[in-house]
């Protein structure tokens, strides 16, 4: 009598095995192409919220991290942006009208900061979408700015309990900046989340907040002008092992070099 049993687990293993070198392979070249990728030459709009000014001196520089993502890791973020993709498609199916290209083309954005000598934009800032026109019954007021995200169970159930601002202050952050250069001040944002794990959605509407916009911007000019003057922000925390510290990507650089 064959033994099922035994040739079942062999064609297991062997898939196993297969799916594992086809991962590595993936992992490998997307590994790859990220730490090929140029660095950007600008601060960005959107993390101007995050407590660390150190850290956004490292990123306005292109510092070179002191750690890579791994393969899986970059599968997420990639999930994050094909979730912006969809969330489009749903809301126009849905009857909104939402604007995400530039007339000529190109991504909805702002630029400021300009460098009299380069001609540079030393502070940038990408939209999500505008939102033109919803459905009556949402009463939304438009145009407003609309900021997608997609997070995993534990964050999406810690947001939609506290709300953007408190839990997410630097997404906060982010469109009140947004707003204010896209002059889309009259009316709240509209923030959109879904959930990677079920599928479930949450929305919020995030109503102007200058102080922290003009907060944000302020901040921006101080990284700029100390990192062009050649100074070296303080750190924010208080040692390399506190727990922002540990999942920062500039860690071994900030405690080790600086």
């Amino acid at each position: 009598m064959l033994d099922f049993n035994s040739e079942t687990l062999a064609k297991k293993e062997a898939a196993e095995s297969f799916t594992e070198v086809a991962t590595a392979i993936i992992d490998a070249a997307m590994e790859a192409d990220n730490q090929a990728a140029k660095p950007r030459d600008y601060l960005g709009g959107s993390r101007l919220g995050e407590e660390c000014a150190r850290m956004l001196q490292y990123e306005y520089t292109g510092t070179p991290k002191s750690r890579n993502f791994p393969g899986k890791i970059l599968r997420v973020f990639e999930r994050g942006h094909s979730g912006e993709e969809l969330m489009i498609h749903r809301l126009r199916l849905a009857g909104f009208e939402i604007v995400t290209e530039k007339q000529g083309g190109g991504q909805l954005g702002f630029a400021t900061a300009r460098c009299s000598q380069t001609g540079r934009y030393r502070i940038r800032g990408h939209y999500d979408g505008v939102i033109t026109k919803a459905p009556e019954a949402l009463g939304l007021k438009v145009p407003c700015l609309w900021e997608m995200k997609v997070l995993n169970e534990k964050s999406w159930k810690a947001l939609v309990k506290h709300g953007v601002r408190k839990e997410k202050p630097v997404y906060y952050a982010q469109m009140q900046v947004y707003m204010a250069y896209a002059e889309l001040t009259d009316a709240p944002a509209l923030f959109t989340t879904e959930n990677a794990n079920t599928g479930e959605l949450y929305f919020e509407q995030v109503p102007f907040d200058a102080a922290t916009a003009q907060e944000c911007s302020d901040r921006g000019v101080q990284i700029i002008q100390a990192t062009e003057a050649g100074e070296t922000l303080p750190r924010t925390y208080p040692d390399e092992d506190f727990f922002k510290c540990k999942f920062c990507d500039y860690r071994a650089r900030c405690w080790e070099l600086d």
